[in-house]
């Protein structure tokens, strides 16, 4: 085929393939980004799926039918197939069909564009038992504001986005001011995309703006988008954060970039139960319960502080219980700050209803050319089996095969040689099996840091890296998210969780921070050649691969000679 030729084949199954080898590959890859999520990507042809829900976000971004229809016509070689138009235009129709307005200044209605439309779905029982006093010829009916997620959430699995103009109470009012003019690493201030980011969330204070996520790679600042849009709100913030160490690097951070002070920032974890102006709390504490049988013991924090908005952190690893409550309190206004929107429950359509739709996305090469996050270098190191080690492979079951490959010891020689190559670097070593990992600290005489390790243990163990003291770091899956290590320049990955695109993108987000020098960060990938380890490895790369990211295959054989 020409070179000349349209670089998009479309399929009447709402797919698009593009050509790795066309010349016009990373403009239309950056084309489709918006609207469209890639599901396959093998060497020569990646191939995206366009989706009510990938529709939906890029609407909430400001993509029209038109725009997108017109992207397609341009650059699709066989034309658009007529059910892939329809579709489009069908999904892009339905945003802002229905609308959820106040009602007085308690209650809410549900307005339908289309009164035919509030028929058909009232058919659902789930929806009928949400809705009250409906006028089917007006296209209307009565919510609770307890129902306001519950509908919402409900509409989206029929095929139908709410758009949430019901507006939100304030809240507590609470003035925070960033301190741009003096902050620890000297002085700062918001990057453009952070202002856009943050006015996209907030639309003016608007009854539109106040909830969605804004998609943001690691090291890019997502922490100071979050500070940013509570100055911007003004209210009593409580902040969702995955783990400990997350939910103290906030501390930190807010007591650097704003004029808060420590009395007005409390922690509500397992070692303390502070409400403050504002709160940081985990995951992990308000999933807690005594049993499976029993509630959750402090959901109540949502109630208990009179929040004009809270932040989801890393709002990808959203618990799925977590959902429930936050259903329950869509007069909050609700920011989900994250660097992938991807799922691996597949509740992206949960995050969509009850969080917000996607409210900005910056791509990572975008920012990477703007020198906002560092070069990096991507590269899958094959490493082979011995002869007896195969045959062992080959008689287990598919789950132990994968561990077995995972675990390979002939990765051990493999990693050496790659820390002789980065000697005197800032390396993090991370890996999915703690076995793996022990012998490894033994091996190498460099620390550990699992889900065991004590806080305060990890805290002063992060800090030596940073400081340069520790050179080396061998990290559990604590390690994927909400470590601020900027120093870090080589990532070296030596197992996984199966096929997970989150995990993959949160492990190259560990060395985005730019380096002072301006040096290219490595990001290393060992997985044991034709095996499922290797298959699975594919599959995590697929995120970072549609984010414009290539990875070099290197044979581990060829380590000793290689040079970066």
């Amino acid at each position: 085929m020409s070179d000349s030729a349209p670089p998009l084949i479309l399929q009447s199954d709402l797919t698009i393939v593009l050509e790795t080898a066309h010349p016009r590959f990373e403009e239309m890859r950056d084309g489709l980004l918006p609207f469209a999520e890639l599901v396959k990507s093998p060497e020569y042809l990646h191939t995206y799926r366009v989706s009510p829900i990938s529709i939906w976000n890029a609407a909430a971004t400001g993509l029209t039918a038109r725009r997108v229809l017109g992207f397609l016509r341009q650059n699709a070689r066989y034309g658009v197939p007529p059910n892939f138009e329809a579709e489009i235009k069908a999904w892009f129709g339905r945003c802002g069909l229905f609308r959820l307005e106040r009602d007085g200044d308690d209650g809410l209605v549900l307005r339908c564009g289309r009164p035919r439309v509030l028929k058909e779905v009232r058919h659902d029982p789930a929806l009928a038992a949400l809705l009250a006093d409906p006028d089917l010829d007006q296209g209307l009916a009565r919510v609770a504001p307890a129902h306001r997620g519950l509908v919402k959430e409900r509409l989206v699995k029929l095929g139908y986005p709410v758009e949430d103009a019901a507006g939100y109470v304030d809240g507590a009012a609470l003035a925070i001011r960033l301190r741009e003019e003096r902050a620890a690493g000297g002085p700062f201030s918001l990057r453009p995309y952070q202002v856009e980011a943050v006015e996209a969330f907030h639309r003016g204070g608007s009854e539109l703006g106040g909830s969605g996520v804004i998609v943001l790679p690691c090291g890019a600042g997502k922490t100071v988008v979050g500070m940013a849009a509570m100055a911007a709100v003004g209210a009593h913030t409580l902040v969702l954060t995955p783990n400990t160490v997350a939910l103290r690097q906030w501390r930190e951070e807010l007591l650097d970039k704003t004029d808060l002070d420590p009395e007005q920032i409390g922690e509500y974890s397992g070692e303390a139960k502070e409400i403050r102006p504002v709160t940081l709390t985990t995951y992990q504490i308000l999933t807690y319960r005594r049993s499976k049988d029993e509630d959750f013991l402090h959901f109540d924090l949502f109630a208990r502080g009179d929040w004009g908005l809270i932040v989801y952190d890393e709002v990808h690893l959203l618990p799925a219980p977590v959902f429930r409550a936050t259903a329950e309190i869509q007069a909050r206004r609700r920011l989900g700050l994250t660097a992938t929107l991807v799922r691996e429950d597949g509740k992206e359509d949960e995050v969509f209803s009850l969080i917000g739709p996607k409210r900005y996305d910056a791509p990572w090469k975008d920012l990477e050319r703007r020198g906002y996050i560092a070069t990096v270098r991507c590269v899958e190191v094959r490493v082979p089996f011995d002869s007896e080690q195969r045959a062992a492979y080959l008689a287990l079951s598919r789950r132990s095969r994968y561990r077995a490959a995972a675990e390979n010891p002939r990765k051990t020689p493999a990693l050496r040689h790659l820390l002789e190559r980065h000697a005197g670097e800032q390396i993090l070593i991370i890996g999915q099996y703690l076995d793996q990992l022990h012998a490894l600290q033994k091996e190498l005489g460099v620390p550990l840091i699992t889900g065991r390790t004590p806080t305060a243990e990890r805290e002063q163990l992060y800090q030596a890296f940073r400081e340069g003291r520790e050179k080396i770091l061998l990290v559990s899956k604590v390690g994927n998210f909400a470590i601020d290590l900027p120093d870090a320049n080589v990532a070296i990955q030596i197992s996984g969780t199966f096929g997970s695109r989150q995990e993959e993108a949160q492990r190259l987000g560990r060395i985005l921070r730019p380096k002072a020098d301006g040096s290219t960060a490595w990001f290393y990938s060992l997985v044991t050649e034709a095996t499922l380890d290797q298959e699975y490895g594919e599959k995590r790369q697929r995120f970072l691969t549609e984010q414009g990211y290539s990875y070099d295959i290197q044979a581990a054989e060829a380590l000793v000679e290689a040079r970066p």
